[in-house]
């Protein structure tokens, strides 16, 4: 199970947005490259030591509005003729490297356990890395969960959301983070499964 099975209701909703974003010249690659530039930015930004918990608060409209620039340029680019290997790339990269951007402001608050976050992060690119390779062997890039991408957006836009406001406890934050670690390894063999399974 995974938020990422919605995402078919999700695009639905936002086809109007693109068909008038494609009439407007606009392509998946710009909409991409927008999205990891905000995410490296706010990543930045929340980074800083005089930066006040209350900033915490932007990540989770931001985690949902880049959901939605996900979906976007997937769509300008599968249903607009707007697909090319350097697409392809930067797809996956700028992924990447936003949720590392996102996710290493958590290092830095108080509450946490650092080595939570980094070894989140590290997993979580595992899994990324696992999803592409389904491609390199002959199967289809791999969504499996129950840690994706957008369930790793949704706990870490509640964290946000719940340390903007005050009102998680130390020992719930770490318990939370420790959690979305562990159900990052199934997602790492599910994804190498669902594979294997492909190609049977």
């Amino acid at each position: 199970m995974s938020i990422y099975l919605l995402k078919s209701r999700f695009q639905t909703c936002l086809r109007p947005l693109v068909a008038w974003l494609y009439q407007h010249k606009v392509t998946a690659n710009q909409v991409t490259l927008l999205a990891m530039i905000i995410s490296a930015l706010l990543g930045a930004f929340l980074c800083l030591a005089s930066v006040s918990q209350a900033w915490f608060l932007l990540v989770p409209v931001w985690m949902f509005l880049r959901m939605a620039f996900n979906a976007i340029d997937g769509m300008l680019a599968r249903e607009f003729g707007q697909q090319s290997p350097l697409g392809a790339y930067l797809n996956e990269l700028s992924d990447v490297l936003a949720d590392a951007a996102l996710l290493l402001p958590f290092v830095f608050i108080p509450l946490v356990d650092p080595v939570w976050v980094l070894a989140i992060i590290f997993f979580a690119t595992l899994t990324e890395m696992a999803g592409v390779l389904g491609l390199m062997v002959g199967a289809s890039r791999r969504y499996d969960g129950p840690m994706g991408k957008s369930d790793r957006a949704f706990v870490f836009g509640l964290l946000a959301l719940l340390w903007g406001l005050d009102v998680i406890s130390e020992p719930w934050f770490n318990a939370i983070l420790i959690f979305t670690l562990l159900l990052l390894l199934p997602t790492l063999v599910n994804r190498v499964r669902g594979g294997l399974a492909e190609l049977k």
